[in-house]
């Protein structure tokens, strides 16, 4: 046991409550929902991280996982309206895009014979666009990089343009998978209790829905990730309500990667009056998420969210993979605001930053195979 955990535990004055849910942490056995909410309510910052810290190197020691990836944001057109969202415009509208898969092929192209393994594809959900769509996208990006990993499509997009083909789910998602589907990221899971989604993001997939999209597709061999977008107007125990939705489900398919709580950006949005969390705030979710989600093997810090600085000093507080080079290729968080406006890094960036908090930096692939050691 290392000697800040064996600090914590003998340390005088400490709430009892915080100290037995300490005492769990150490022997290894899952912390309840109101004890979550414990953890945040009346958790000061240095203890969350060593408890984090410890689940952390227990899980990977000083490794901490990045890849070379890039992002392909077919179209901002959403028939959605999300009040949150910095990003979508409606057909025709000024700041409205919709590339062809011409244009698609184009910027893929530009990453042959980089070393890229993964291409991440999200966007709006296009009225006009289905599944054949986009799978006639996917063939044709692997016609040329055939080994890059196609990780694509929020549950949102994907209800969507499976009944736009008028087929069921699971025959949807193995269509998909045939067209070259490898993987699916979390977005659109937002916040899942009913209360505040019906605040923010009424019109879109229900949880319900989001979890049985995830669950079918781990079902047929897609695997995934989940999210969460925090820091408007949740409280705690709808933060916890939603990480107890997916421990749940994780614990019935095993399917999902990693947990990547992703940050509310106020700029051109129509909940910009609310303000952000602060970066204490960023970092004890992070280190609440790694506690609580005891059966998801990774916990990642999206650096084009919360930004470099941050996301280096989550690497502390249970952070184990900081996403990948990303190369600029995404809109969503710069148009609301995120102080990185051109998000953009390369291997030597990425390495230099994990190095200078004394980590080991790990090149991976999708599935966390270990592509390099640096």
């Amino acid at each position: 046991m290392n000697s800040n955990i064996l600090t914590l535990l003998n340390a005088e004055g400490l709430d009892i409550d915080l100290k037995n849910i300490a005492q769990k942490i150490v022997n290894n056995i899952r912390i309840s929902d109101d004890e979550a909410i414990l953890l945040y309510e009346k958790g000061e910052l240095g203890f969350l991280g060593v408890l984090a810290n410890f689940i952390r190197e227990q899980k990977h020691g000083n490794k901490t996982y990045f890849n070379k990836n890039f992002h392909i944001e077919p179209t901002n057109i959403c028939i959605y309206n999300c009040k949150f969202c910095s990003y979508v415009r409606k057909i025709g509208q000024e700041g409205a895009w919709e590339f062809t898969i011409d244009e698609i092929l184009k910027t893929v192209e530009s990453y042959k014979n980089t070393g890229v393994t993964e291409v991440h594809i999200v966007g709006g959900v296009h009225p006009k666009r289905d599944l054949h769509y986009y799978g006639e996208m996917m063939q044709k990006i692997k016609e040329i990089i055939p080994n890059i990993h196609i990780k694509a499509f929020t549950a949102v997009e994907l209800e969507y343009m499976i009944k736009k083909a008028k087929l069921s789910l699971e025959d949807g998602l193995l269509k998909l998978k045939e067209y070259g589907l490898d993987s699916i990221p979390g977005g659109g899971a937002e916040i899942f209790h009913s209360d505040i989604r019906k605040e923010i993001c009424d019109e879109k997939a229900s949880t319900d829905m989001w979890l049985t999209i995830h669950e079918t597709a781990h079902k047929v061999g897609i695997p995934s990730n989940a999210t969460i977008l925090y820091g408007h107007v949740e409280k705690y125990e709808h933060r916890v309500h939603h990480m107890s939705k997916l421990r749940e489900l994780q614990d019935k398919t095993g399917g999902f990667n990693t947990y990547i709580p992703l940050k509310f950006r106020k700029e051109n949005n129509s909940m910009s009056h609310i303000g952000e969390v602060t970066s204490i705030e960023d970092l004890k979710n992070f280190a609440v998420s790694r506690i609580y989600l005891d059966n998801f093997p990774h916990l990642k810090a999206y650096w084009p969210s919360i930004g470099k600085e941050i996301a280096q000093l989550s690497l502390s507080f249970g952070v184990d993979d900081i996403d990948g080079t990303i190369d600029d290729s995404t809109k969503i968080y710069s148009m609301a605001g995120a102080e990185d406006q051109n998000p953009k890094m390369t291997t030597n960036d990425l390495v230099k930053l994990v190095k200078d908090v004394k980590r080991i930096p790990i090149e991976r692939d999708t599935l966390y195979n270990v592509i390099n050691t640096f």
